[in-house]
C-alpha cells in the first residue's frame, strides 16, 4: 500500500501554522484533513480514514497531551499515529509527550525535510499494520473454504514462532533465524495453504478419505499457492514476506527424505521456513478433529513426529519440538478454550 494512502490530520487552531503544514505535505503528495480542535479531532478520526496525526500541543480546550491520551484511550480500526508539534523542547516535555501516547515530538519552528522524514517513518508503521491484516484476511479466505479447521491459523504461527525462536538459539542457526525471520515466519505462515481456494469443493470439502485420483487433485493446492505469491513477488521484487510466503507455500509438504510434493525436494534443499512450517502443520493437524478422524493426543503425536526424524522432518525441528514441548501444549490448550468460548 502507497505511504500516502492516508490523509494526514492537522490539528491546531493557529491558522498560519495549519496553512505552513498544509503546503508542506501537499507538496509531498499527501492528502490533508484539517480540525481546529481535539474534539474535531476525534471525531474525524473516529470516521476511520484518517491514520496519521500531526497536532499541536499548546491549544484552548483540549490540548495535545490530553488528545493523545484520549487517542489511546479509545478503540480506532486501527492504529493512529500521532506526531506532537510543540516550542517546548526540553528532556521533561518529552518524556510528558511520550508518556501520554505520542509517537514522535517535533519542536517549532519545524524543518520542512524533517517533518517529511517524520511523517513518512509514521506512513511505513501504519502501512505495516495494514499489511499484516491484509495477509491475514488472504489466509482466513482459504480456511473459511474449509469449515473445521477452526484456530488452525492462530495456532500455525504460534507453533512456527515457537520453533524458530528456539532455532536462533542454536549455534549454526543463529545468522539465518534473526528476529526478522521469527517475524515474517509469524505474519506468513498463515498463507501456507493459500492455494486451497484453488481446489473443488467436491474434493476439498469430502466428508470422508480421498481416493488417489483427489489426492492428486488436493496436491495442487502446494503449487497454486506459490504459482499465486510468485507472482506477487515478481510484481513486487526484493519484499521478504511475499518471497517467505512463497517458499512455505509450495514446500510445506515437502519430506526431509525428498519423499513430498509437489517437487520431491530433499534435506536443505527445502527451505527453512517450509521445514518449520511442515512441522507445525502436521503436529496441528494429528492432534485436531477431522470427520474421518479423532484428534490424536499430543503423547501420541509426539511419537509419530519423533518416528519422522529424518524422513518426514529436518531432525534439528524435531529437537527445537522437543525443547518446546510444554509451550506446544499451552497455545493448544489456549486456543481450544477460545474456540470453546466462541462456541457457547
Amino acid at each position: 500500500m502507497n505511504s500516502r494512502s492516508f490523509p494526514v490530520l492537522v490539528v491546531d487552531d493557529d491558522d498560519l501554522s495549519v496553512e505552513v503544514l498544509r503546503e508542506t505535505l501537499v507538496r509531498d503528495g499527501y492528502e490533508v484533513v484539517v480540525a481546529a480542535n481535539g474534539s474535531d479531532a476525534l471525531r474525524i478520526l473516529q470516521e476511520g480514514r484518517c491514520r496519521l496525526i500531526i497536532s499541536d500541543w499548546l491549544m484552548p480546550g483540549m490540548d495535545g497531551l490530553e488528545l493523545c491520551r484520549r487517542i489511546r484511550g479509545t478503540e480506532f480500526p486501527g492504529y493512529i499515529y500521532v506526531i506532537l508539534l510543540t516550542s517546548k523542547d526540553g528532556n521533561d516535555d518529552v518524556v510528558d509527550a511520550l508518556s501520554a501516547g505520542a509517537d514522535d515530538f517535533l519542536t517549532k519552528p519545524f524543518n520542512p525535510a524533517e517533518l517529511k522524514v517524520r511523517i513518512r517513518a509514521g506512513a511505513r508503521i501504519v502501512s505495516l499494520e495494514t499489511r499484516d491484516v491484509a495477509i491475514f484476511a488472504l489466509a482466513k479466505l482459504a480456511e473459511s473454504r474449509d469449515p473445521e479447521t477452526g484456530a488452525h491459523l492462530e495456532r500455525i504461527r504460534h507453533y512456527c514462532r515457537l520453533l524458530a525462536t528456539h532455532l536462533a538459539t542454536v549455534e549454526q542457526y543463529t545468522s539465518v533465524v534473526t528476529a526478522d525471520f521469527i517475524r515474517l515466519i509469524f505474519l506468513t505462515s498463515p498463507l501456507h495453504d493459500i492455494g486451497k481456494v484453488g481446489i473443488p469443493d467436491c474434493v476439498l470439502l469430502k466428508p470422508g478419505r480421498l481416493s488417489d485420483q483427489e489426492f492428486a487433485i488436493m496436491k495442487e493446492h502446494a503449487q497454486i499457492g506459490a504459482d499465486t505469491l510468485d507472482a506477487a513477488a515478481r510484481e513486487y521484487p526484493g519484499v521478504p514476506f511475499l518471497i517467505m510466503a512463497r517458499d512455505i507455500a509450495l514446500t510445506h509438504h515437502e519430506r526431509f527424505n525428498g519423499a513430498g510434493y509437489p517437487h520431491g525436494l530433499k534435506g536443505c534443499d527445502i527451505p527453512l521456513a517450509g521445514r518449520i512450517t511442515a512441522l507445525a502443520d502436521v503436529y496441528d493437524a494429528l492432534t485436531s478433529k477431522r470427520v474421518y478422524k479423532e484428534a490424536f493426543t499430543h503423547e501420541i503425536t509426539r511419537g509419530i513426529i519423533v518416528e519422522e526424524r529424518s524422513k518426514h522432518f529436518d531432525p534439528d525441528i524435531v529437537d527445537a519440538f522437543l525443547a518446546v514441548e510444554p509451550q506446544f501444549l499451552e497455545v493448544r490448550q489456549r486456543f481450544a478454550e477460545e474456540v470453546t468460548k466462541r462456541a457457547a
